[in-house]
This record gives structure tokens, sequence and C-alpha cells, in this order.
């Protein structure tokens, strides 16, 4: 449900937006069924709360015809990256997973990927 243009492109605005609340999204793969992004913000910045926002917002990009059950899973997994070398370790895992689930033969093709914002690690 999640990979269409539709849903890519309200995420493209959504960080953009984000951007001029000082959030930055840097890389990110929209997966049909979940995504992946890398996000950083002020020291005061709520994740939790920001996902609940993005789960709302997507929810009225996804094409869902007849059902009423829950489009997100309850929550969302996080994780803290420490260094440079973690970021280009985990962006190289992220970017591969529609090569892993059979989607493309080569992750540059997959269309619902890309980089809001550089995040600068250093």
């Amino acid at each position: 449900m999640l990979a269409a243009d539709s849903v890519n492109s309200a995420f493209v605005a959504f960080a953009r937006h984000a951007y001029t609340r000082n959030i930055a999204v840097g890389r990110y793969v929209i997966m049909p069924d979940h995504l992946h992004l890398f996000v950083c913000g002020a020291d005061d910045f709520e994740l939790g709360r920001w996902i609940g926002v993005l789960k709302q917002n997507l929810a009225k990009q996804i094409e869902h015809p007849g059902t009423k059950s829950p489009i997100w899973q309850r929550g969302f997994f996080d994780h803290l990256l420490r260094s440079d070398e973690s970021y280009a370790q985990k962006w190289n895992y992220v970017r591969e997973n529609p090569v892993r689930a059979g989607l493309v033969r080569n992750a540059d093709d997959w269309p619902y990927s890309g980089e809001i914002v550089i995040i600068d690690r250093a």
C-alpha cells in the first residue's frame, strides 16, 4: 500500500515541511508495507509524536477501499545512530531492502527512495 507515487510525493512534501521546523529527514526508503527513514531534530524533538503525525498524513494518501482495519501498526522501531560509520552502514543495509525483497535487481532502480536533506554526521 505504501509503495505508490502519491505516498512518496506526500512523504517528500511532509519531510520538506518538517525541515522548516528544524527537523531534518535525510535518506529514506518506502517499502510496500513499511518505511525506513533517517531523521534528526533538536534536543526537544519528540520522535514519537512526529511519527504519529507522519502516519496520519500518509494514511490520507494510501488507497484502502473497503477496509476499516488500521493501516499502520501501533508504535514504531527506532535506532539511535552514534557515528558516521554507523550511518553509512545502516544506509547501505536500508537501501538494499527492495533488492532483498525481490522488487528490483538494483537498489538505484527503486523509485520510492531518496534523500531529502543531507544529514551531516560529522
